[in-house]
C-alpha cells in the first residue's frame, strides 16, 4: 500500500512559471468520485495512469493511494467513459528547497490555479514561498475531483 502525503495552496502570483522545471498538459476523468474512494485517469504528455485513492485522514493530509502506468491508447479510451466535464490543465514544476512544488492551472471546467507539494513524511517542515497564498489542504474544495 502506498499513502500520499500532500499540502494543497492557492497561488497568488504567476511567479511559478519563471521557477518552473517544466510543464505539462494533462487531461483527466475519474471513473468514480465517491468519498471512500476516487479512480482517476490521467494522461500528461505521451504518458498515461490509473490512480485509486482512498479517503482521507481528519485534516485532509494524507490517504492511501496506488498509481499504475497503463499504457496512453487504453487511458484515451478510459476517458471516454469517465464522468464529465474531463478537467484540462498544464503542471508547472517547480523545485523548491528539498522538495517539488506542483503547481495546476485549470483550463476545464472552470479557470482556477493551486498548488500542492507532497510531504515525504506528516512532521516534514514546509516553509511555503511567498506566491503561494492560504492553504487550503483538507478544504474539499480543492480537490479534483470537486471540478
Amino acid at each position: 500500500m502506498s499513502v500520499e502525503i500532500e499540502r494543497k495552496f492557492l497561488v497568488t502570483t504567476t511567479q511559478y512559471k519563471s521557477l518552473a522545471t517544466t510543464q505539462v498538459k494533462i487531461t483527466q476523468g475519474y471513473l468514480s468520485k465517491t468519498p471512500e474512494r476516487t479512480v482517476r485517469v490521467r494522461v500528461a504528455g505521451d504518458r498515461a495512469w490509473l490512480t485509486i485513492k482512498g479517503i482521507g485522514d481528519a485534516q485532509g493530509m494524507v490517504r492511501k493511494e496506488w498509481e499504475y502506468e497503463i499504457p496512453k491508447e487504453d487511458a484515451i479510451e478510459m476517458l471516454a467513459i469517465c464522468e464529465k466535464p474531463l478537467i484540462e490543465k498544464t503542471r508547472y514544476t517547480i523545485p523548491y528547497q528539498s522538495l517539488t512544488i506542483e503547481v495546476d492551472e485549470f483550463q476545464k471546467p472552470l479557470q482556477t490555479v493551486w498548488a500542492e507539494v507532497e510531504l515525504p513524511a506528516v512532521d516534514t517542515p514546509f516553509d511555503p514561498p511567498p506566491w503561494l497564498g492560504e492553504e487550503v489542504t483538507g478544504n474539499p474544495n480543492y480537490y479534483n475531483a470537486r471540478l
